[in-house]
């Protein structure tokens, strides 16, 4: 019986929260779609364009520089991961900077990074056309504007529908640089490409100033990596597919950045690298000349198209977010945050699609695109800022479900990565920067300052030296970790119906007593209870839920499901642990899984929510065996269970249709149980004698419902001593 109405209440809240995810994006995106995006949005002039720029001021030692900064973003892409996993929302660097020190913050991450991503989105496309203007008699800047229209249709459309696009582009750019990569390495006699290819070309050309200098420059290849975050919400499984996503798309750009331009050096003589435009294409005519109808160097052409429009689609996808997620936060008009038929934010796309069209007609595309790139760096700084904030915030909600290694010092790295490579861009870089960030400021401070209560997780930080918090965040992070776990076949009516009740009637019960107990019962009656039995022989900590009611969480690794032990102790039983005041009743242990991620918070809130929950104390001190126990539990303010014979006003309209059924009108029949077998209650569906069901309402109705009322009655007895206004009986013909 009490399986089945696990399986009932199961169905009620899936329909629940499908009705509450309406205006929610969708999680469509896999690990490929994760790993397509980061990579698509490295490869365009980082590989097609730059190569030739950045040998003009090293050398040879091209090839160490594009290496060693796919090294350098590693603090920046970890702690990317880090918060990504944590806070799996729309915005990525904005709602992590907004979430970690304010919405003065979130401001410059969010307006920063949709100018950032839209001018290098605009330069992209203008590559872009280039390219088709070698076959397509238009001018390359009207061929950009186009892409772009066609690009953000394809966004509106779905974010599904623009991953597969992006997934066939990525595909055909990894395999045809692979193919480059292969062939010309066997050109060049494989290992001894990385020696310079001859005595009068040189290595270091500008020194150590000149390669560290080309290495911020070729550093910015790299940024697109990071752009999967503003979609995690969108994201399945996101503890394992972004760190994943990011790390395997990284390897592959660092890998063909570094031995392609060690293919480059060794091909092309020092000053036609220096001169050329399209390296790439340049050296497939020197050793793909073989293939017939320049087939080698067409295909190079066609890699180059692809990483192009790879690179403009998914700025197109991640700078659409940044509006979406802000203006949901009232920094931004909120209309930007409503979403079209297709689920995604139609308003926000278009908007980012005009800011582009605006950028190719006005704007020197490249030579802003490259100061824009010096924001990013302020941008990644500002990450890895907010990683150790939140940190050290000591939020007990914030549940990465990966962690950056090496804390504290990647994050400081990153810091001193970014802060050093944008002194290297030069005085333009930095005076564009402090622009972008004062116009950040003046719009926080005359548009959204004043519409908004909420702080960052550093008043967490002030907290800890005696200043106050912002209790907002820890709900707002916990509504997160509920929404990535709430698809687990884990639930708390699963982990109460599991769970073992022990009323403790007499004996003392000091901590070695209750753990032999606790020891003694997860043996007998669980699983895993030889693994669950050895965490309660470790320290515990204790909080109070409840008036009377202590809970203590343990989390285990490899366990497949969470168990519950909840002790009762009677006045006769002596409840004797430092850490728990002496008049307290219950202690509940629950030990739970370690993934996913956020489930043991997930849990103790749901059971916080019904030890607090009106009478409880009452119900639960009154009850007489464990099975009792385990019933209020189960009971949820918003949901009724149980025989019809209970429900006055429901016997008196035995073989009624459920679409005729007078309810009171907060209430919905859901559910029927009828010998056994759960029916869905639609609206021809007749009650009859011994039938079960679960009813929805407001939490007034469901507490008189438990108590065996019937709530329209208890509210004419109302109306009749002048204690409420006139209520008419309605029909509630509602059904799932």
């Amino acid at each position: 019986m009490v399986s089945n109405w696990i399986s009932l209440f199961d169905i009620v809240m899936l329909r629940l929260r499908k009705m509450a995810m309406a205006e929610k994006l969708k999680k469509n995106l896999n690990l490929f779609d994760v790993y397509a995006m980061s990579t698509g949005a490295m490869f365009s002039s980082g590989l097609f364009l730059l190569p030739g720029i950045a040998a003009g001021l090293t050398g040879d030692s091209v090839y160490l520089a594009y290496l060693l900064a796919g090294v350098l973003i590693l603090p920046a892409m970890y702690c990317m991961a880090e918060l990504s996993t944590a806070m799996p929302k729309a915005g990525g660097t904005y709602y992590f900077l907004d979430r970690a020190m304010g919405p003065l913050m979130g401001t410059i991450g969010g307006l920063g990074s949709w100018v950032a991503v839209v001018f290098k989105s605009a330069f992209a496309l203008v590559g872009l056309g280039a390219y088709l203007s070698i076959y397509l008699d238009l001018p390359f800047t009207i061929l950009a504007i186009i892409l772009a229209i066609v690009f953000g249709i394809i966004n509106v459309i779905g974010a599904k529908e623009t991953t597969m696009l992006q997934r066939v582009l990525v595909g055909a750019l990894v395999v045809i640089l692979a193919a480059f990569i292969i062939l010309g390495l066997t050109e060049v006699d494989g290992l001894s490409t990385f020696s310079p290819n001859s005595d009068d070309q040189d290595f270091f050309r500008s020194g150590v100033v000149g390669f560290v200098s080309t290495i911020g420059l070729v550093f910015v290849s790299y940024a697109g990596l990071t752009k999967v975050a503003s979609v995690a919400e969108e994201i399945e499984n996101p503890d394992v597919n972004i760190p994943l996503g990011m790390t395997l798309s990284l390897a592959t750009a660092t890998v063909i950045y570094t031995l392609g331009t060690l293919i480059l050096i060794n091909v092309l003589d020092q000053a036609v690298l220096e001169d050329s435009l399209t390296p790439v294409a340049d050296a497939g005519e020197v050793f793909l000349d073989w293939a017939p109808f320049d087939l080698g160097v067409i295909l190079i052409v066609v890699a180059a198209i692809a990483a192009f429009a790879s690179t403009g689609n998914a700025g197109i996808m991640s700078a659409s977010r940044y509006p979406y997620a802000m203006a949901k936060d009232k920094l931004i008009p909120s209309n930007l945050a409503e979403l079209g038929r297709f689920g995604t934010p139609t308003r926000s796309i278009i908007m980012t699609v005009l800011a582009m069209i605006v950028v190719l007609s006005v704007f020197d595309v490249e030579a802003v695109a490259k100061l824009a790139s010096a924001f990013q760096l302020v941008l990644f700084g500002l990450i890895c800022i907010a990683v150790i904030v939140m940190r050290e915030s000591r939020i007990d909600s914030y549940k990465p479900g990966f962690r950056a290694p090496l804390y504290p010092w990647l994050p400081i790295a990153g810091v001193v990565v970014s802060l050093w490579l944008i002194n290297e861009m030069g005085l333009l870089a930095i005076v564009f920067t402090a622009a972008m960030l004062i116009g950040c400021v003046l719009w926080y401070r005359f548009y959204a300052a004043g519409n908004l209560e909420r702080r960052g997780a550093i008043f967490h930080v002030h907290q800890r030296l005696g200043e106050q918090k912002y209790v907002g965040l820890e709900r707002e992070l916990m509504t997160i970790i509920h929404d990535r776990t709430q698809a687990e076949d884990l639930t708390y009516e699963a982990l109460i119906a599991r769970s073992v009740v022990k009323d403790v009637q007499h004996g003392d019960y000091g901590k070695g007593r209750l753990t032999d107990l606790l020891i003694e019962t997860a043996t007998e009656r669980f699983e895993s209870g030889a693994e669950i039995a050895e965490t309660f022989n470790e320290a515990w900590t204790f909080r109070p839920v409840g008036d009377g009611v202590y809970l203590s969480i343990q989390t285990l690794k490899d366990l497949t499901q969470p168990e519950l032990v909840v002790c009762r102790f009677s006045s006769d039983a002596e409840l004797a642990i430092d850490a728990i005041d002496h008049d307290a009743h219950t202690v509940l242990f629950l030990v739970a899984p370690d993934r996913p991620v956020g489930l043991d918070l997930r849990l103790a809130g749901h059971i916080a929510e019904v030890v607090q929950s009106d009478h409880f104390a009452q119900r639960w001190l009154r009850a007489t065996d464990e099975k009792a126990l385990n019933a209020i539990l189960m009971r949820d303010d918003h949901f009724y269970h149980g025989p019809i014979e209970t429900l006055p006003f429901l016997v008196d309209q035995l073989g009624v249709p459920v679409g005729e059924l007078e309810l009171p009108s907060s209430c919905i029949l859901a559910i029927i149980e009828r010998d056994g077998e759960l029916i869905i209650a639609t609206p021809d569906v007749k009650l009859l004698a011994f039938d079960g069901v679960a009813i929805i309402g407001d939490p007034e109705d469901i507490q008189l419902l438990n108590e065996g009322l019937d709530p329209w009655e208890v509210r004419q007895t109302a109306l009749a001593a002048g204690n409420e206004a006139p209520i008419e009986r309605e029909i509630s013909a509602e059904s799932p």
